[in-house]
Order: C-alpha cells, then structure tokens, then sequence
C-alpha cells in the first residue's frame, strides 16, 4: 500500500463532488464517506478546522494545509 499521508486537493474534490455549500466539517466527512472516500481522504477532511465552508475553494485552501 502506498503511503500518501496528504491526498491532493483534486482527489478530495471528487468524493464532496454533489454537496450542497455551505458545509460544515462534519458535512463534509458524511458526504465524502457515502461516496466511498478512503481513510486517508477522511482523516485529512477530519483535521479541518470545525468550520462552515461556502464552497469547494475554501475547502480545497484548508485541506492543503492540514
């Protein structure tokens, strides 16, 4: 298995593909995981901060930090 600790941006983006914004954090871990998002994918939404989030931007801004 290979270890991608940080999943990009883009691939994060395909599993909240549908959600409607504004979103919370936990809204946007429910949603990714119905879609079938893999654990690092999850832990990386799950260590954003506890926010609303008005679209896929903002959330692509934190989970490039995280």
């Amino acid at each position: 298995m290979a270890d991608n600790p940080n999943p990009n941006p883009i691939q994060m983006q395909k599993y909240l593909s549908g959600i409607d914004y504004p979103a919370s954090r936990d809204d946007l871990v429910r949603h990714a995981e119905q879609q079938g998002a893999d654990s690092d994918v999850l832990d990386n939404l799950r260590k954003i901060p506890d926010r609303e989030y008005n679209g896929p931007n903002a959330v692509s801004q934190e989970f490039s930090r995280s």
